[in-house]
């Protein structure tokens, strides 16, 4: 479920994405210009021909709006599994708008698709263990809210979306706090001063555990590590501080995740699903009654 928050910034977003994608083709196309009548009715079927998970349709409907179509005929909810040629929804309307809308339309559609995807694989994986999968920021720039309603679809669930709300305290930050003498606790109270309550602190050794503890910290990270390094790091944050999270981070794929689960994870953020995803194989075709 997304937060009505939530809801909000990404159908302001969808719009946004879907102008810009919109501008990327120019003001007109020629092509359609020469090859289509005007006024010309038709229906574009919108196949998944690989199969995957149901995801971006915000953001596609907004690029047919913006083409001056109505809402797509969408068949199936965000995050449902569909077979290999599957129809995904119906886009009816003038053709000239649907050619119009067709490519900025299928390219958030794909993208959105193959995340959501990738990440089912991975929620999947861990089935049954109390982790959970997380994105995180290495998305692609200017489609974040895009790729993180991908990751929802696929089961996954909401990482820091910005720089603003959330401290996340790592190795770079460990050495500039270590060039002028201060220690991680100051920055800690510091950001809660300013209302900051979650406070994720990265750690590389026994001595960092034992730190981000002391210093109040609220998750910790522990980033390309073996699984075995992470139960160890895990049982002594939680005997210092029962109510801390952790999350495992770095190095983590389909074939050894389920073994970052039960290393006692709580979370687990995957930053291939979005910034090595492969895209869905989605297309629209005319219905042969336009």
């Amino acid at each position: 479920m997304i937060e009505r928050d939530l809801r909000i910034q990404i159908a302001a977003d969808a719009k946004r994405v879907a102008d810009a994608a919109l501008q990327e083709d120019g003001d007109r196309d020629v092509t359609t210009d020469v090859c289509v009548a005007a006024n010309q009715i038709a229906t574009g079927v919108i196949e998944c021909r690989r199969g995957g998970v149901v995801a971006g349709l915000t953001y596609a409907d907004a690029v047919g709006m913006a083409c001056g179509l109505q809402l797509v005929n969408w068949y199936h909810a965000p995050g449902t599994t569909l077979p290999a040629g599957a129809t995904m929804g119906l886009l009816q309307g003038d053709l000239a708008r649907i050619l119009r809308a067709e490519r900025p339309l299928l390219n958030l559609l794909q993208r959105a698709v193959g995340i959501a995807t990738a990440t089912k694989a991975f929620v999947d994986r861990v089935s049954g263990t109390a982790a959970r999968i997380l994105h995180t920021r290495k998305t692609a720039p200017g489609l974040r809210l895009l790729d993180v309603t991908a990751v929802l679809a696929g089961g996954g669930q909401v990482h820091r979306l910005d720089l603003s709300t959330t401290l996340m305290v790592k190795d770079n930050h460990w050495r500039a706090l270590a060039k002028t003498g201060r220690r991680l606790a100051a920055a800690l109270e510091q950001a809660r001063g300013l209302g900051i309550s979650d406070c994720y602190v990265e750690v590389e050794s026994p001595d960092q555990v034992t730190e981000a503890c002391a210093a109040g910290a609220s998750r910790l990270l522990i980033d390309n590590q073996t699984p075995e390094t992470v139960r160890a790091w895990a049982a002594a944050a939680r005997s210092r501080r029962p109510e801390i999270s952790i999350e495992a981070t770095g190095g983590i794929t389909l074939a050894n995740v389920r073994e970052y689960a039960n290393a006692g994870a709580d979370y687990i953020s995957i930053g291939a699903i979005t910034h090595s995803v492969q895209a869905g194989d989605v297309a629209l075709e005319l219905s042969a009654e336009s």
